[in-house]
């Protein structure tokens, strides 16, 4: 009965713990711009950004990135990649299959250099979207 007991209290803090570590993180983003490969496989240039506003969010509970804008756009992360951070940016970088079940690389970015500015890349192989994001509370 005793082990029983102790098994159950590993059990608890064990999921306990888990939960704890799983957070969600609220963006609102503040513009758009998109850019599409060209001819030769380079990315033209960046259009204009567009205001928009937006609410995204991060799961790492749920492994998941939602994009609310008129069509939801869902991201599985399928991996989470090491964090890279040099005298100008901190990226964190998710491998992600969207619900069309294409892949593509999500990337947050806060640009140091300019008042940590924080920025969200969809990086799909023939396109490219950069949302400018605060936090949202």
């Amino acid at each position: 009965m005793n082990k029983l007991k102790i098994g159950f209290l590993l059990l608890f803090l064990f999921f306990g713990l888990n939960q704890g570590f799983s957070q969600t993180y609220k963006f609102k983003t503040t513009g758009l711009s998109v850019s599409a490969k060209e001819g030769k496989g380079k990315f033209g240039n960046w259009s204009d950004l567009k205001p928009v506003s937006i609410v995204i969010t991060l799961d790492t509970k749920k492994n998941r990135i939602a994009i609310y804008s008129e069509a939801i756009q869902l991201f599985e992360i399928v991996e989470y990649l090491p964090t890279e951070e040099n005298s100008t940016d901190l990226v964190y970088l998710f491998v992600c299959k969207d619900n069309n079940g294409e892949n593509c690389t999500l990337s947050f970015i806060t640009r140091k250099n300019q008042d940590n500015r924080k920025q969200l890349y969809v990086k799909y192989e023939d396109r490219v979207l950069a949302y400018n994001i605060v936090n949202f509370d």
